[in-house]
C-alpha cells in the first residue's frame, strides 16, 4: 500500500503570534517576569517549530512586559529554523557562536522588560541549562512554565481541531487494517512491526507507540510487544499512535479476539466496558468537572463488579503531545471547555488471563463533544 500523505499547511502566522501574546499575558498573570521555552511541543506550539535539544543552548525568550520576544540559538542551528516567520512574529533572532556565553544573553533579553525576579522554564529543559540558567540568574526564582503554558494549550483552536481529526482517521485506517494482521502463530512483535508500517502509510510520521498486548499480556496496560507467540482465543489489545505532519497526535485502542474468544467470561465482561465508555463519553460537555468524566466510567465498571480491575485514570489530554492536560482522572475538579481534547479510555485487566481497553479521543464542543475515532466499539473477531 502507498503511503498517505496529509498535507498541512504551515501555521499561520499571525495564529502564532497571538499565541505568543497570550503566553506573555499569561506569563505576567502568574507573576513571571519571563518565559524561558526550550525546544520540545511548547515551542513548536509558539514558533511552528520543535527544534531540538543538545548540549548547546536554544531558547526563546519571551518578556512578560511589552519588550520583544527573542529566540536564541547556535548560529550553526539557524537553518533548522529557516521556516520560522519571525518578522511577522516580532520574534528577534539572536544567534551565538562557541565561546560565547549564551545564558548570559539569555539572562540580558529577559532583562529588558525591567528587573527579573521570577523566570518561568519548560518543563522539558534539560539540567545542564537549568543549572547555568541559575548561575546567569543568581537572584531569579525559577518556576516551571507547564501551568502556564498550558493553559493556553488546553483549548484547541479550529485549526489544531482539524489537525486531531486527521489524525485520528488516519488511525482509524490502521485500525480497519489490523484484522488482515493479526492472527494465531504470529509474535506480538511480529504484528506489531506490521502495523507500526501501516502507522506510516497512513499519513504519519512515525509509529510513536505500538501496544499489542495478547493474552494475559493484553491485561498489563502499557504492554508493549514481545514475542509471545499469538494463541487462536486470545483476546488482544491493540493500542496505536502517533504524529502526522502537523505535529498533532493519534492514540486509540480497540480490542481483537482470534477466533471466538477462549476465556467464557470475555462476552459479559467486555459488553461492562462498552458500555462504560460510552457512558463516559456522553458525560463530555462543557461546564462538567473532569473528574466527572472518570466517574462515569468508573460507575458502570464498579457497579458490574470490576472496580479493582480499572487500574488507571479514564483518560489524558492530547495534541501536540501524547500525554497533556487535562487529566481525566479522579479529583481534578477543571471544568471542561469547548476546545479541549482528550482521551477516554476505560479499561478491565483480568491479571495473568486477559484484558481490554476502548479508546476514543474527543472534544468538548459548545454544546456537547464530538467523538473524533469511529471505529466499531465492539469486540473485533478476526477469523
Amino acid at each position: 500500500m502507498s503511503r498517505r500523505s496529509l498535507h498541512h499547511p504551515a501555521p499561520d502566522p499571525a495564529d502564532l503570534r497571538a499565541r505568543i501574546d497570550r503566553a506573555r499575558a499569561a506569563a505576567a498573570d502568574a507573576g513571571a517576569d519571563a518565559l524561558l521555552i526550550a525546544p520540545g511541543s511548547d515551542l513548536r506550539y509558539l514558533l511552528g517549530q520543535a527544534g531540538g535539544s543538545f548540549e548547546r543552548l536554544t531558547t526563546l525568550v519571551v518578556p512578560a512586559t511589552d519588550a520583544p520576544p527573542a529566540l536564541v540559538l547556535p548560529k550553526l542551528e539557524a537553518p533548522g529554523y529557516a521556516d520560522v516567520p519571525v518578522d511577522d512574529l516580532g520574534v528577534e533572532l539572536v544567534t551565538w557562536v562557541d565561546g560565547d556565553d549564551p545564558y548570559r544573553l539569555v539572562a540580558d533579553l529577559a532583562a529588558r522588560g525591567g528587573r527579573v525576579g521570577r523566570v518561568a522554564v519548560s518543563d522539558a529543559t534539560i539540567a545542564l541549562h537549568v543549572l547555568h540558567m541559575r548561575a546567569a540568574l543568581p537572584d531569579a526564582e525559577q518556576v516551571l512554565a507547564g501551568p502556564i503554558v498550558r493553559e493556553l494549550r488546553m483549548r484547541k483552536g479550529t485549526e489544531e481541531v482539524a489537525a486531531l481529526r486527521d489524525a485520528a482517521a488516519a488511525i482509524d485506517r490502521v485500525h480497519a487494517r489490523v484484522p488482515e494482521l493479526l492472527r494465531a502463530g504470529r509474535t506480538e512483535a511480529e504484528v506489531g512491526a506490521d502495523i507500526a508500517a501501516a502507522i506510516v502509510e497512513e499519513g504519519h510520521t512515525e509509529a510513536k507507540f505500538v501496544i499489542v498486548g495478547s493474552g494475559p499480556n493484553g491485561a498489563s496496560p502499557h504492554h508493549d510487544v514481545s514475542d509471545r507467540v499469538i494463541e487462536q482465543g486470545d483476546v488482544v489489545v491493540v493500542d496505536i499512535g502517533g504524529p502526522t505532519p502537523a505535529g498533532y497526535n493519534s492514540d486509540c485502542t480497540r480490542t481483537y479476539s482470534v477466533g471466538q474468544p477462549a476465556a467464557p467470561d470475555v462476552p459479559d465482561t467486555f459488553e461492562v466496558l462498552r458500555q462504560a465508555q460510552a457512558a463516559a463519553v456522553a458525560a463530555v460537555r462543557p461546564g462538567v468537572p473532569a473528574q466527572d468524566i472518570d466517574a462515569a466510567a468508573r460507575e458502570v465498571i464498579t457497579a458490574a463488579g470490576f472496580g479493582n480491575e480499572f487500574i488507571h485514570r479514564t483518560g489524558h489530554g492530547i495534541g501536540l503531545d501524547v500525554h497533556e492536560e487535562p487529566y481525566i482522572m479522579a479529583g481534578n475538579d477543571l471544568v471542561l471547555e469547548p476546545g479541549m481534547a482528550f482521551s477516554v479510555e476505560p479499561g478491565i485487566y483480568h491479571a495473568g488471563r486477559w484484558g481490554a481497553r476502548i479508546e476514543d479521543i474527543v472534544v468538548v464542543t459548545d454544546d456537547g463533544v464530538e467523538s473524533l475515532n469511529q471505529r466499531p466499539h465492539g469486540l473485533t473477531v478476526v477469523d
